[in-house]
């Protein structure tokens, strides 16, 4: 099937559209979803020009996200992560023009494995001994934008960072959505005019994908309405090791 300058095939295309739904699903709360989708779109695209595609998708779901829980943000987090985090970004761009598929796969693979490791390590950690320096907040930020950047693999970074600071389901949900809202736009410039990996054909093709990724954000609110704090967040470790199996499958 020829759609605009691509030519996928049914299997493709229905890889595309589940992209769609999970990252739908993604933004409101179902955040190893999202994770799902970087391997999957992977497979039709290949690594850095699968994140040019992915990404004007992830943009149409922000805005869905932080529409429905824009009023659950933590600021106070957000304004120490988003000068970070456009390091990271502008690192990213400069080191992803020599990082090949075969490479991109070990560095997304590692990243949520030690994400995971990290996560499940905070959960036994009584709230006083969680780590509350800036300096930790920073390096999120850094390493949130890079792998955001390289692979539109940020989400389990985040995660990492908002499990150690407790913050409530609602809140958890609402800081990632504002967070990658504004990042995901930060981002944009970079791939048009550095990496190329977006173009008209590219939107086109995402907005083509709309309705699916609308679904998948009233199924996510759906579902997370249905778990407890203490749940969802292992919900989220959960659904970041299914991503990681995925990868380095």
């Amino acid at each position: 099937m020829h759609l605009f300058s691509f030519h996928l095939s049914y299997y493709e295309l229905g890889i595309l559209l589940s992209v769609a739904l999970l990252t739908g699903m993604a933004k409101t709360g179902v955040h190893g979803a999202g994770m799902l989708s970087v391997p999957l779109l992977a497979v039709v695209f290949g690594g850095q020009i699968s994140s040019g595609v992915l990404l004007p998708m992830l943009i149409l779901a922000d805005v869905f996200g932080v529409w429905y829980y824009h009023r659950h943000a933590s600021w106070q987090h957000l304004k120490i992560l988003f000068p970070w985090a456009a390091v990271g970004i502008v690192l990213g761009t400069i080191l992803g023009q020599y990082i090949d598929d075969s490479v991109f796969k070990v560095i997304m693979a590692g990243t949520i494995v030690v994400s995971v490791v990290i996560m499940i390590w905070l959960e036994q950690l009584s709230p006083d001994r969680l780590p509350k320096q800036k300096s930790f907040a920073i390096a999120t930020g850094v390493a949130g934008g890079f792998t955001s950047m390289v692979g539109n693999l940020a989400g389990s970074v985040m995660s990492v960072y908002l499990l150690s600071v407790r913050l409530p389901k609602n809140a958890f949900i609402g800081t990632t959505a504002w967070f990658f809202l504004v990042v995901n736009w930060f981002k944009v410039p970079f791939h048009v005019v550095s990496w190329k990996t977006i173009s008209w054909s590219t939107v086109l093709l995402d907005l083509l994908t709309l309705p699916i990724i609308l679904l998948g954000a009233w199924l996510g609110i759906l579902l997370v309405r249905q778990l407890s704090d203490t749940l969802y967040r292992w919900f989220i470790i959960g659904m970041t090791l299914i991503a990681a199996i995925a990868m380095l499958i």
